[in-house]
């Protein structure tokens, strides 16, 4: 039987293939010699009414397959792909719900496709994919939610060169009713929540090995990034490369345990903080004429001896750098720039065994925040006058404390409190102290790392003993939410960096795998 293209629709076809099949049963068996029991079947055409699957053991030849009233909850995919002949499938007043990617793959010579008056709550982005000869397709007595997760059949409908039936919607309230082809909201619905961009953080790239901390710099309108690999005994230094749109080597500084490198950039000079557990710690400069970091000078064995964080700062246009040290004979130090090279400039104090140093503007004055497990982080002040540090407080009822991270939103100061036992802290200043904002539960922990991208803004919270977790920050609640789980290996520490109008993070491991993630935009379409 040959199709005719156009008049009567589904109906009419319908009409005709029962006619079709209105001959002698003793004649249908001749021609074919297994019909299903709820179908009546001619040599071309199929109509099966309250089926529950769809018949496998036919012709090959079959050009035409009806079902209605079918009890089955879902279109699989490659759900027809034994009838490759099929030209014509009705699918009229089932009870399925969804149709799959690939629903009809195989069908490569399909014309009509009729899915009337079914309950189709969802309809995957790629359900229609191979259909290459479709010339209609009649969706009529479905209604669809027209959300963003409808999107992909809003373009297809533009782009598609079948005739189809009016798609009409049953949400949202203000399209109710109204043809899918008439929304008009999609781009700026599907790309924005409540004027804010929905995201997600994917891999972008894994390198195959350890590290403990991640620093970035920008020289030349080039980004870097440079990576303390303690059990490589390197200091790697990657660049974002603008063609390959990924980190890759640059150089490569030799040491012996290092557990810190950091960037200071001087004029046009660059700089690497190379702070290590053995062989003392050491300062490298990168020299044009070898294009690479070569050593500038030495940091005196006798002050840091068990290095543990290195943070840059500068007051009064001069740079400083502290390194916290974590031994009982170190000294936790500052050292200052004098156009020559840096030197020794104010030692802290003693027996505190110093895990983290933050650098902390608070209405206007310097300050330096202290970690330690021995004590309640200190808040020393910088006197004007003295030009040094002094102990100005503390941040009470904070012990084990490992690390203190300073961030701001809305022009508010805040702070980050790493406990490796009991709940890791966020804490905001009232313009008198420090109070408590909120508490996250942090068994394990090493690492709470705020960053921002534009107006989202984040925590890390890395732990030992289970996935890592990402919050972002609720503005109307005032507070930080679960956004997603990440997986890395014993995290040692959380870094953002920004190029080619692209955000990543990258997430030290101690024990597996250093990861970049990509913060991108989420088309709630798909």
């Amino acid at each position: 039987m040959a199709l005719r293209r156009g008049g009567g629709g589904a109906l009419g076809l319908l009409l005709l293939l029962g006619a079709a099949c209105l001959v002698p049963r003793s004649a249908q068996v001749r021609r074919l010699a297994r019909c299903p029991a709820t179908c009546s079947c001619t040599k071309e055409s199929i109509i099966c009414v309250g089926s529950s699957w769809v018949p496998r053991i036919v012709p090959g030849d079959i050009s035409s397959l009806s079902l209605v009233n079918g009890t089955f909850s879902e279109i699989k995919d490659r759900m027809f792909s034994h009838l490759p002949s099929l030209q014509l499938l009705l699918l009229n007043s089932n009870s399925f719900t969804v149709i799959r990617d690939d629903a009809f793959a195989g069908l490569f010579h399909l014309e009509y496709l009729f899915i009337e008056g079914n309950k189709i709550e969802t309809i995957s982005r790629n359900a229609f994919r191979g259909l290459r000869d479709l010339t209609h397709l009649d969706l009529r007595g479905n209604k669809f939610e027209c959300d963003c997760k409808a999107k992909w059949l809003y373009l297809w409908l533009k782009m598609t060169n079948s005739t189809v039936s009016d798609v009409l919607c049953i949400s949202p309230p203000e399209y109710q009713e109204k043809k899918l082809n008439d929304v008009t909201s999609f781009d700026y619905e599907c790309t924005t929540t409540g004027n804010q961009q929905p995201r997600d953080f994917v891999v972008h790239q894994t390198l195959p090995y350890q590290s403990v901390s991640v620093d970035t710099f920008n020289s030349k309108n080039d980004v870097y990034v440079a990576i303390a690999q303690p059990s490589m005994e390197n200091c790697m230094v990657l660049e974002w490369d603008h063609i390959e749109m990924n980190f890759r080597s640059y150089d490569n500084i030799t040491g012996q345990s290092i557990v810190g490198c950091k960037a200071i950039l001087i004029d046009d000079q660059v700089f690497v903080v190379v702070a290590q557990l053995f062989g003392g710690s050491h300062i490298y400069k990168y020299d044009e004429n070898w294009t690479k970091f070569v050593k500038f000078q030495d940091i005196e064995v006798s002050r840091i001896s068990k290095p543990n964080d290195i943070e840059l700062f500068q007051i009064d246009d001069e740079t400083f750098f502290i390194i916290a040290d974590s031994s009982k004979a170190g000294l936790s130090t500052v050292y200052k720039w004098n156009s020559k090279g840096f030197y020794s400039y104010q030692s802290l104090h003693e027996w505190f065994r110093d895990t983290d140093a933050e650098f902390v503007d608070i209405d206007g004055k310097s300050h330096l925040i202290l970690s330690s497990r021995s004590q309640v982080p200190i808040i020393l002040q910088w006197n004007k006058s003295a030009k040094k540090f002094v102990p100005h407080g503390d941040i009470p009822n904070m012990e084990d404390v490992l690390a203190v991270k300073s961030f701001r939103m809305e022009n508010t100061l805040y702070l980050s409190l790493t406990r490796f036992i009991g709940d890791s802290r966020v804490m905001r200043w009232n313009s008198k102290q420090f109070v408590e904002v909120q508490a996250l539960p942090s068994r394990g922990a090493m690492t709470l790392q705020p960053f921002s991208f534009k107006d989202n803004h984040y925590l890390a919270l890395g732990s030992d003993y289970t996935f890592s977790q990402i919050y972002q920050w609720d503005k109307e609640k005032q507070l930080f939410k679960k956004f997603k789980e990440i997986y890395v290996q014993a995290p040692r520490s959380f870094t953002a960096v920004s190029t080619d109008r692209r955000d990543f993070f990258f997430a030290s491991s101690f024990k597996g795998k250093t990861k970049i993630f990509e913060h991108i935009i989420v088309d709630l379409s798909l």
